[in-house]
Formats: structure tokens, sequence, C-alpha cells
């Protein structure tokens, strides 16, 4: 990975290169080892590099052989060894061993199709001189960030927003953008949580020339109809799920710097780390342990890491560690968040580059791919229920996925059911899936000061979602379509990015997904949704492909997902911690003038008064800290 940004001038002169470098610079920790810059009377192209592949030649931008095409390119291409091979016998010649230097021949090859040859991931501006085209695009899953905005006669473009404001001045909160953040986790590509600023969306090309500006989607994630998928056969989907897999873990391994992995002890990371060991004797892996044991996994991890025989490392994350870099961790993310889980993934990619290694393999995508989260089975169940909405019976099969104690049960389980009652019979609601998290996320938005609840009377966040989805959602089986959604939003809008890739180049440390192979994805939409969720036993056919290859315990544990402490980092003593509390205060918030003070100040003191936060609460706490801290970052 590296940080890229620029300028297209659409009448002349009008972003200087001075707004460019300083834009770059605010980006040294995406690219630390060096810099370029290209400049012509229409387009400024600047570049910060992460030396991966081909340390000595491959600086950026790089041109073809004439000149006439140059690109800057943020991330990797897997398959460029293959496509070098290809380009080199329609008499291409190339003058580094770069990856990205493959794109301006493909491109002199394939016009605008060279994307749909790609492999990797990516977010890349591509100059063609002679047609005076500016080309903006970003890979299939959007692993790689790309943001965009208008100027005046000039586009500028970056790979963080930090790197806009040089060119663009403070950037303001979009009321919109951050409404869907308080229902969905994140924005809604090209929306962004700041006014008038846009992201390249996941698998979309935006060409700018004299003629205007047009875009499109060169690809999207498809599922057939209902009842017409072609990969029925549950041998021949373990042998596909192996191969294709096996392939995209080989090819990402293809660098000139050592390659490690993040190992959580769970089933991804698991299988990935024994496909890694097959090509890598000598590896070294990374996971995070907490103070707190009712998130930690470190017994699981440093099992594997011995069963595995890698050589582990160990984060260990405490509440203290979580609050003291919780600004830093918004100043990466650019957007509010509702959990504080990215701040342990930039402690685990600062250990990764302590120990020398600036790639790492890690296993984001099997559960979007495979159907791995409880919320494809509380759909399920959901279903089942409301073809008898009066059973007794039915709504009980929830317990088997959130177990209560006899104790418990009369109060929490009652609760759980009312939850999971609300829209229970809204069958044909393209979000059925997905109403219950989020009906409860968007609840926290009554902290909203009621001037900025002003600014969204008659909006509605769900109904914008509903006109990108595909054409063809509707046809899809209703898991495929929970399949699509959950890509969409929180894997493209928060793991890959919040959690993601922001804090691993945090750290200037790249972060490659196997699971995320768009070969692999296309190839298990045609699986059965029968084989990927079998009963309520969640990627079946995953763990079924890989079953004689690791330990029993790693089938048969409970499947534990990835969070962090909340609230209790951020309070002691009965009060928020020092560094927190002038966000929260009556001044503080009035300056921002989003959240309604009365409102937060209740919050707080239930904060304080509580050992252990709810979900909604918790959401609450976290999303108006960060959106607090965020406006101060960047709009103040």
């Amino acid at each position: 990975m590296c940080g890229i940004a620029g300028a297209y001038q659409f009448h002349g002169s009008g972003i200087p290169d001075s707004a460019v470098e300083t834009g770059l610079s605010l980006m040294e920790h995406r690219g630390p080892d060096g810099s370029g810059m290209y400049r012509d009377d229409e387009v400024i192209l600047g570049h910060r590099r992460l030396a991966i592949i081909d340390l000595k030649t491959g600086d950026q931008p790089i041109a073809n052989e004439d000149m006439s095409v140059r690109v800057i390119c943020n991330g990797e291409i897997f398959n460029y060894v293959e496509l070098r091979a290809e380009l080199k016998k329609q008499g291409h010649r190339f003058s580094t061993t770069s990856d990205i230097e493959v794109i301006n021949h493909l491109y002199e090859q394939y016009g605008t199709d060279f994307l749909s040859r790609l492999n990797g991931q990516f977010a890349l501006a591509l100059w063609d001189m002679n047609a005076r085209r500016l080309i903006l695009a970003r890979d299939r899953f959007g692993i790689s960030p790309l943001f965009y905005a208008y100027r005046g006669p000039s586009l500028v473009f970056a790979s963080a927003v930090k790197a806009l404001t040089p060119m663009l001045g403070k950037p303001r909160i979009d009321p919109e953008g951050l409404c869907q953040v308080f229902t969905f986790w994140n924005t809604v590509a090209p929306r962004t949580i700041f006014k008038d600023i846009y992201q390249v969306r996941p698998g979309e090309c935006i060409i700018h020339d004299r003629g205007g500006r047009k875009s499109f989607l060169y690809w999207d994630i498809g599922f057939p109809p209902a009842g017409l998928h072609d990969v029925t056969n549950r041998d021949e989907a373990m042998e596909g799920i192996r191969e294709t897999l096996g392939e995209a873990t080989a090819i990402r391994l293809r660098a000139d710097v050592p390659v490690g992995a993040y190992l959580s002890g769970g089933l991804d990371s698991s299988i990935l780390t024994a496909l890694v060991k097959r090509h890598t004797p000598v590896m070294e892996t990374f996971s995070v342990s907490f103070q707190d044991p009712a998130y930690d996994e470190s017994a699981f991890q440093q099992a594997m890491g011995q069963r595995l025989g890698t050589r582990h490392h160990v984060a260990k994350v405490s509440y203290d560690d979580i609050s003291r870099i919780f600004q830093e961790i918004i100043r990466h993310t650019e957007i509010p968040v509702l959990r504080t889980a990215p701040a342990p993934m930039y402690m685990l990619s600062r250990l990764a580059r302590d120990h020398g290694i600036k790639v790492v393999l890690t296993g984001e995508g099997s559960d979007e791919v495979f159907g791995g989260y409880d919320i494809f089975k509380e759909a399920k169940i959901r279903r089942f229920w409301s073809r008898m909405p009066a059973s007794k019976y039915r709504p009980r099969l929830l317990f088997k996925l959130y177990p209560y104690s006899p104790v418990q049960m009369k109060r929490s389980g009652q609760l759980l059911i009312s939850f999971y009652r609300t829209d229970l019979m809204e069958t044909d609601h393209f979000g059925y899936s997905h109403l219950p998290t989020w009906r409860n996320t968007s609840s926290i938005r009554e902290y909203f000061h009621d001037d900025f609840k002003e600014a969204l009377k008659g909006y509605d966040p769900i109904e914008e979602l509903r006109t990108h989805l595909n054409p063809d959602f509707s046809l899809w089986h209703p898991l495929n379509q929970a399949q699509y959604l959950e890509m969409k939003l929180l894997l493209a809008g928060y793991l890959l990015s919040s959690q993601g890739e922001r804090m691993a180049m945090a750290n200037s440390v790249e972060g490659r997904y196997p699971f995320l192979d768009h070969r692999l994805a296309e190839y298990a939409a045609r699986i059965s949704p029968a084989l990927k969720l079998r009963g309520l036993k969640e990627k079946y056919i995953l763990k079924r492909a890989f079953m004689d290859q690791l330990p029993p315990e790693i089938f048969s544990r409970t499947k534990q997902p990835y969070g962090a402490p909340n609230k209790e980092c951020f309070f002691l003593d009965g009060r928020p911690k020092d560094g927190i509390q002038e966000f929260l205060t009556s001044d503080a918030l009035k300056e921002a003038g989003i959240f309604n003070p009365a409102g937060v100040a209740r919050l707080v003191e239930k904060c304080a008064a509580s050992n252990r936060l709810g979900f909604r609460d918790n959401s609450a706490l976290v999303g108006v800290l960060s959106t607090q801290i965020l406006t101060r970052l960047f709009c103040r």
C-alpha cells in the first residue's frame, strides 16, 4: 500500500503543486520509503511509497514506453507476473519489475477494460496524455481508499481526507452521512462523513476528460437466482474452495519483503496460516490479548502458533492503552466509530512493524463470503418464526445463538424475543436480515441536537441504501441478500477501512486478504446456501474443506467475534478519564453543534454508574466521543 494525491484542472491551473505536496506530507505514514510527483498543464499526480515489490526501481508515477500514460497506485497487483508475461508477448516493453507497471500497458492494450484483468487491492489514478483523460478506479471490495472532491474548475483526489484539506480547506460534517454512520456503522459509498467529499465506490471507474465525467461499476458481487446455484455437491465445493483459496493465498505472498500473518486463534486465520506454511517454513504471526478476559483469546492463539510452528508475538492491550491512543485512531479512521475495536488493531500493526514486517495476511472476508455471522442465523430463525408468528417455540431457537442461564432466562430471554419480534413480518423488505441491527443502532440518534435533527427531517438512510443495490438483488436467496448487504456495508465501510486498512497503514503495514480474492468470492457465490449455513452451523462448507488440515478444537470451539472493551476504557473511579472529559463537556458539545448536551450528560452519568453497558449505550458513548474528536481534528 501507498498514498496518492493529485488534481485534474478542467480549465487550466487551479491547484498549486505545493497543496498536493502538503497533502502527501500528511500521508507519510502511508509511504515512508519515498515520494514522487508529475505535473503538466492539466494534471498533478503525487505518490508516497511503501516499498514492497521492486524496491529499487518501482518508484511512481510510472510511465509507459513513450511517456504518454502515467499511473500512481496505492496497492498491489497480485497477478502481475502472469500479466507481464502476457503483455510482453503482445510487444510491450517494461522498464521496471514493479507490479504497478502492468497497469499502463494493460490500459494501452484494453482501454478501461484493463480493470477486469487485475487481481489485487488498489486505488489508482491514470493519466492518458494523448486523450487528456484522467481515470480514477478502486478495487472490487474497496480495500484501498480513494477520496475526491470538486473545487471550482478542479477535481482533487487522495488516499486520505486529511490529504485533501490543503487543497480544499476545512471540511464540514454531512448530517446525512453521520445519520448513516449512526445506522449502518459507516456511510454508503460514494457518500462520506464530510459534505461534498466523496469516495470512489468499490469496483468503480470514474473517467474525466474534456467531454465531461462518466462512471461505471466494472465489478459487483452477484449471486444466481434462488434455487439456481450450480455448485450443490459437497465434495465438488470443498475441492473448489481448497484450490481457489490456495491460489489466492499463494499469490498474496509475492513480495520483496518478509510477509507475516495475523493469528486470532479462530478458523479463518488458522486456515490462512496453515496455507502460508506450505510456502514459508519460518513465519511470523501476531495476535492481540486483552486485559479484560471477556475479550481475550490468547490461549487459542498461542496453541495455534505452537501447533503451526510460527514465531508468535502478542500485543497486550489494556483499557488505558485504548483510551490513550483513541484520538490517534480517529485521526486515521477519518470517520466516527461506534466501538473501540480499531484501537487494538492499530497496536497489532505497530507490533508487526516493530518486528520488521511490512505485509500481513489476515482473514477478513471469510464470514461475508461463506456465511459466518450470527446475523445470517438470526434472519433464518426469524423467517422460520414469521411463518408461525404465534408460536412459543420457534423464537426459542434464538437461545441457541445467545444462551442464558436459568436465572437470566426469564428476563433476558423475553427481552431477546421482544427485540426480534419487531419487524418480524417484514419478510419482503430488502433489508430484512439487518432491520433489527439498523433499528438498534439508529436509536442512538436520539442524542442528536434538535437543530441537527431538523436538518435530517424527511431523510431515510435505508431508502438511500436501496438505490445502491444490485439490480438482481430481489431474485436472490435470502442468505445471499444478507451476504451482499454485509459486504457492501460492514465489510467495505468498516472492517476493511476503519478497523482494517487504516489501522495497518497507520504504522506502514499492508494487510492482504486472501478470502477477498474475487475468484474465490465468485466461486463461493455459486455454492448452494444450504452448504454455507447448514441448519444453524455457520461456514459449514469452509470447515469441511479444511477439517483434515487443522486441529479439531478449531472446529469445535464456539465462534467468538472479535471485539474490544468500550466504556471501561474511558471511565475511571466513576468519571471520564483525563483527555476524554474535554470532548463531552457542555461547551464542547455546543461548539460542535451535533449532540444535545443534556442528553449526553445523562449518558455520561449512566456510564459512570454502571459496571457494564449494553450494545446501545456503549455504541452511543463511543459514537458521541469519536464524532466530537473527529470534528475537532478535521473541522475546527
